[in-house]
């Protein structure tokens, strides 16, 4: 490319990147990849772009050299959002959404559910008053979830559901582009740094995350996609799952790669003591539950920075930290629907649309990564740690509101090219190969995914 591209020096402007590294930055095209109404492709691509140099940045400041040179292709992009749908575990496809997942036509418009989580699933017919009882079969449980949904409005199917403590969203219209007082969604990037330094320097070393620690306590989608793209990158991630809230295996083997997964009861004694352990000597805490879920053990984002100035804590939710929705649960689905997303993507005869890939948590997971990064960066200059906060509806906004559509370059993409086999304890998988690129860069993680919640709590280096 001749000049930077507008979008990634949005992104790597928002992570607080130096503006004259995005020069480092080009692109390979292979035609319209991930087609929409909306410029996804340029979120997708920029993410990757924004994520790829903060990794080059940070290995150049361990080995005190050069920045490489970052080189991203679109096709690698394009299959890498959409690598749920590319999986396949012994030959097996995934289902991306269940049978009560998805859109329903309500008394006044269209709500979109949520119940891919067998709790989330028993809350929402719960809460409409539907019978889950033994020798219902999806297809009569789908066609009485639909009855019910149509005689009620879209917001009390929305409020409704939520005070069951499920997942539903009424379908919001597209938002007007000629009202100047609409306000925005959450920023895409909130950064606070650490008062005080006391950080030591990274050595240098072959990967840009090497020898990094990593608490992962996220779950589906955005938030796995981060620290699997860290732990690509060298670190030592290990994802820590409460005992009662089992993971969807099929999520867990896609999202999984690289890392490890243990199991600990922060309610326990025991399983506070285990984790307090880890923590004393982690790089790096990634969180994706609500705003405030897990301020009743201390684990706070302000709280970890209060008590360790140089540890780095990034934080994940659906809504953003403040307004209504902020303590709701979310996912990418329902942030579409909810931000009028899925009214733009909506089919001619009305029905509303969705994204061609999950590109809300994918984006954001991408973004997620590269803040790290570049924290780790900051980190090797003034040893303090910082804080990050990112939203799905943040990345939402952007897409709406701060990404001006442009053509794509002229190619094919084949998703092959940039598929892979892997043996794994579940069985040969394929997947998608890992789109982050820079010179000298890794190919594929260095492991597959173990069982989810079989590995001590323990960091191996």
């Amino acid at each position: 490319m001749s000049e930077p591209d507008v979008t990634t020096a949005h992104a790597w402007q928002a992570i607080g990147g130096p503006a004259k590294l995005i020069t480092k930055v080009s692109y390979r095209g292979t035609g319209e990849v991930l087609p929409a109404v909306l410029p996804v492709r340029q979120l997708a691509r920029a993410t990757v772009g924004a994520c790829s140099l903060a990794a080059a940045e940070l290995l150049a400041a361990r080995n005190e050299g050069p920045v490489p040179e970052v080189r991203v292709d679109e096709g690698a992009v394009a299959t890498a959002f959409r690598s749920e749908r590319h999986l396949l575990v012994n030959g097996r496809g995934l289902t991306p959404f269940a049978p009560l997942s998805g859109f329903w036509k309500a008394a006044d418009g269209w709500v979109r559910t949520h119940a891919n989580y067998p709790h989330h699933r028993a809350r929402l017919l719960a809460a409409l008053g539907i019978d889950a009882g033994e020798g219902r079969g999806d297809a009569e449980l789908v066609e009485r979830l639909a009855e019910g949904l149509a005689a009620l409005p879209a917001r009390e199917v929305q409020e409704k559901v939520y005070a069951a403590g499920g997942l539903a969203v009424a379908v919001a219209p597209k938002p007007d582009p000629g009202d100047e007082c609409a306000a925005g969604g959450p920023p895409l990037v909130e950064i606070e740094e650490a008062g005080e330094a006391g950080g030591q320097r990274l050595p240098s070393a072959p990967l840009p995350a090497a020898g990094v620690r990593v608490l992962d306590l996220t779950r589906v989608i955005a938030g796995p996609v981060a620290t699997r793209t860290l732990a690509l990158l060298g670190a030592d991630v290990l994802r820590v799952d409460p005992p009662a809230l089992p993971e969807d295996p099929d999520a867990h083997i896609d999202t999984g790669v690289g890392k490890r997964s243990t199991l600990v009861d922060l309610d326990s004694a025991e399983g506070r003591h285990t984790f307090e352990g880890l923590l004393d000597s982690a790089d790096v805490v990634v969180t994706g539950y609500r705003p405030g879920s897990l301020d009743r053990h201390g684990l706070g984002a302000e709280e970890l920075i209060a008590r360790r100035p140089d540890l780095v804590v990034a934080q994940l939710c659906a809504w953003g930290r403040s307004g209504p929705w902020a303590e709701r649960r979310g996912f990418d689905s329902l942030v579409q629907a909810a931000s009028g997303i899925a009214a733009i993507e909506a089919t001619p005869e009305g029905r509303p649309g969705a994204l061609p890939a999950q590109a809300l948590d994918h984006g954001t997971g991408y973004l997620l990564a590269a803040g790290v990064l570049r924290a780790l960066t900051e980190r090797q200059i003034n040893g303090r740690g910082r804080l990050l906060r990112f939203s799905l509806a943040g990345t939402a906004d952007w897409l709406l509101r701060g990404i001006t559509p442009e053509p794509a370059e002229k190619g094919t993409h084949d998703p092959a090219d940039w598929l892979t086999e892997t043996s794994s304890p579940y069985g040969p998988l394929r997947h998608a190969l890992p789109p982050v690129h820079y010179e000298g860069s890794p190919g594929n993680w260095g492991t597959p995914c173990t069982r989810w919640g079989t590995d001590l709590p323990a960091w191996v280096r």
